[in-house]
């Protein structure tokens, strides 16, 4: 069973953006070495030389043996450090076709973890670009060039891969569930054990709401499900309105990870590789205004990975990977 956490949490997972902005190592940005490359090159043209295209391949087909100590690295950094990390240096814009950029990123989440369904097409690898209507309840957000209010994914891990900017705007946006945790803890200690109950999520891969708590503490590590806008909407179709404080409660969560000094603001490049742990870190993108010609219009590549070092969730916390996996569900008080 999980239990209430009422100690602060003093880990490497719990970041604030301004330190790290302000670091001078720039740690979280993994430059990919000229090594590491023509391995991941050479790679591709094996795979991409017997006609073969992402997702249409597997482990064995992209072999890349030079690079298991490093990749077991970025694993541990996602599921025991930060929480994210970016891959910048695959030189997209010079060198690769996104065919061949999306072999390479997808060769590599294939010996990171497993790719897992991202939705009831059961893509895995997913293509986000602005294609939906933001007025729709049902949109999913990452399909228009709205705000994309922060939230975590059905999934161990998230990935993108950019394949080309938006005109305008579209910055990546992270922050520390463990940091937002922490503020909660400081300014308003009495919300947590309300946080720590079920509320109706949409989208959470099913029909019908699902049940879940935003935050979990279990086997020593802090987990946390957000996405505001599929609370308020499981709600409203459980037909169960929520109270005055949880709505109190919601708006401290949302105000904390507003605040610029705790969010970790990034443009990403064409080329560059995010991976964030779901469990541990809520994702976002600002608005953008794109280009008219569809082929220049903000593309990016996603994946949904299942883990090999994944932590171990709370029975009454749901975890899912994918679409099509199986989801426990926990009575909703």
């Amino acid at each position: 069973m999980t239990s209430l956490l009422t100690q602060k949490i003093d880990s490497p997972c719990a970041w604030r953006g301004e330190d790290l902005v302000k670091d001078p190592e720039q740690a979280w940005i993994y430059h990919l070495s000229p090594d590491t490359l023509a391995v991941l090159d050479r790679a591709m043209v094996q795979v991409r030389d017997r006609g073969l295209k992402a997702p249409n391949f597997i482990r064995e087909d992209f072999l890349i043996p030079e690079l298991d100590k490093e990749i077991q690295n970025l694993a541990n950094e996602l599921e025991n450090g930060r929480g994210f990390l970016l891959l910048r240096g695959l030189p997209a814009e010079v060198l690769y076709s996104e065919e061949e950029m999306a072999i390479i990123y997808y060769g590599l989440g294939l010996h990171m973890g497993t790719p897992v369904t991202q939705n009831p097409r059961a893509d895995l690898l997913g293509v986000v670009t602005a294609i939906g209507n933001s007025k729709e309840k049902t949109t999913r957000v990452y399909e228009t060039n709205a705000y994309l209010p922060y939230h975590t994914d059905l999934s161990d891990v998230v990935g993108l891969l950019s394949i080309r900017k938006a005109k305008q705007g579209g910055l990546s946006s992270l922050v520390s569930a463990a940091t937002v945790y922490n503020e909660i803890l400081e300014r308003n200690p009495h919300y947590l054990a309300l946080l720590y109950r079920p509320l109706y999520f949409a989208h959470l891969g099913n029909d019908l709401p699902v049940p879940s708590p935003i935050f979990s503490y279990h086997e020593d590590k802090l987990s946390c499900r957000y996405l505001r806008a599929y609370i308020e909407l499981g709600h409203e179709q459980s037909n169960v309105k929520l109270c005055q404080v949880e709505v109190q409660a919601l708006d401290l969560i949302d105000a904390i990870i507003h605040d610029p000094a705790i969010r970790l603001d990034m443009m990403l490049e064409p080329g560059d590789m995010q991976f964030a742990n779901n469990y541990a870190v809520m994702h976002s993108r600002s608005n953008f205004e794109d280009h008219d010609d569809p082929d220049l219009k903000r593309r990016l590549l996603r994946l949904w990975l299942k883990m090999p070092n994944a932590r171990v969730l709370a029975p009454e916390f749901p975890g899912r990977n994918g679409f099509h996996d199986n989801l426990r569900l926990a009575p909703c008080a």
